[in-house]
């Protein structure tokens, strides 16, 4: 079987490293918001080219702290996509606020800037954009959008570090950028973690007090925080692998080079496409099968290759917000890509035959059905 990710062989690239690392912290007898944490936070701020980045215990407690931090809550509105895991949105309704959904555009899969400002409104707070599959949204839209109505912009980055629109990298475009460390993302920790990045003093100092329940200094609270620290080892281990995360990045963009070569003459499946001064990092890569994706699918696990819909049912369209009172045909082309996307193996340590048997049986997935 080829898999969608294998992170056993990336481990045992590095293990050495890595155990290094892990070791590291238990002899040093300091376990949470250490020295290693403090390093981490420095090298990701110089990465993603801002002045502050803060840990946090994960990508979920990332965007409701961006939220809790601009002061969303009850009665203010944030647009956003339909097309997103359920963090993006859930995270919007813990702050007590209500999400509001924008179409997304067909080529990149991102908010529709079309669509979000005809839904901007008197309650609109925040637009919070989720660069998907490590193509990032069009920020340029975006923010001009959120400067003509005074809007902050949340990006969400879970699936998209090191990805670049004009040479700045996502989490130093918007107000504030949220990022996952979830193992299976471009840049993962063993286990959870997260992060904001931003370029605003207050914003990062409050973050750092609502992470720590609400406490600027220990056991002196002004507010009503979280308990939301990254741990040491993972700051060990993350530290650990930002430094190859560059080699990785260009790694899966070869590798989807190579799919681009071998897809492009297949007349049923649409390949990614990056707009121009755009990076795609390609967390996933993810295509469209113009009909019967589902028994696509199947006979590409007959034949030992994996795959991966993100993701099956619109946000929408579920009942987490049935309370919207939104029915099928509201967002149609998120709705179309729910039905149409699969995403391929892709990992940096994936081989190039590995490449050539996922094409070659896709090419046949697309005969035989």
């Amino acid at each position: 079987m080829i898999p969608a990710l294998d992170l056993i062989r990336q481990y045992q690239e590095h293990k050495s490293e890595i155990a290094e690392a892990i070791f590291g912290v238990l002899e040093s007898g300091h376990y949470i918001n250490g020295p290693r944490v403090a390093a981490f936070e420095a090298a990701m701020a110089q990465y993603v080219g801002t002045a502050h980045a803060v840990a946090l215990n994960s990508g979920t407690d990332a965007l409701y702290l961006a939220l809790r931090a601009l002061d969303v809550g009850p009665g203010d509105e944030v647009i956003t996509t339909p097309f997103t895991f359920a963090a993006t949105t859930e995270t919007i309704v813990a702050a007590g606020a209500t999400p509001v959904f924008a179409d997304i555009d067909p080529m990149t899969f991102a908010l529709d800037p079309d669509g979000i400002e005809s839904a901007v409104t008197p309650r609109t707070k925040a637009i919070l954009p989720v660069h998907l599959y490590g193509l990032p949204a069009d920020m340029a839209r975006v923010l001009a959008i959120a400067e003509r109505y005074g809007l902050a912009v949340i990006e969400d980055c879970a699936q998209a570090v090191g990805a670049e629109v004009d040479g700045k990298r996502v989490g130093a475009i918007g107000t504030i950028g949220c990022f996952s460390f979830f193992p299976t993302k471009n840049l993962g920790a063993f286990g959870d973690g997260g992060m904001i990045t931003t370029r605003d003093d207050a914003i990062a100092q409050r973050i750092r007090k609502l992470r720590a329940h609400g406490a600027v200094r220990k056991y002196y609270h002004e507010e009503v925080g979280v308990n939301s620290r990254l741990d040491e080892i993972q700051a060990a281990i993350l530290l650990t692998k930002l430094g190859h995360i560059e080699e990785w990045i260009a790694r899966r963009r070869r590798l989807a080079q190579r799919y681009d070569r071998l897809l492009r003459n297949l007349w049923d499946v649409q390949v990614p496409t990056a707009p121009p001064r755009v990076r795609h990092v390609y967390h996933q890569y993810t295509v469209r099968v113009w009909k019967e994706r589902d028994a696509v699918r199947e006979f590409l696990g007959n034949r030992g290759v994996a795959s991966t819909v993100y993701y099956p049912t619109p946000l929408h369209l579920q009942p987490v917000h049935a309370q919207l009172r939104l029915k099928h045909g509201a967002y149609p082309e998120a709705e179309r890509a729910a039905l149409e996307v699969l995403s391929l193996p892709i990992f940096p340590e994936m081989r190039d035959d590995e490449v050539q048997s996922v094409a070659a049986a896709l090419k046949d997935a697309t005969v035989a059905i």
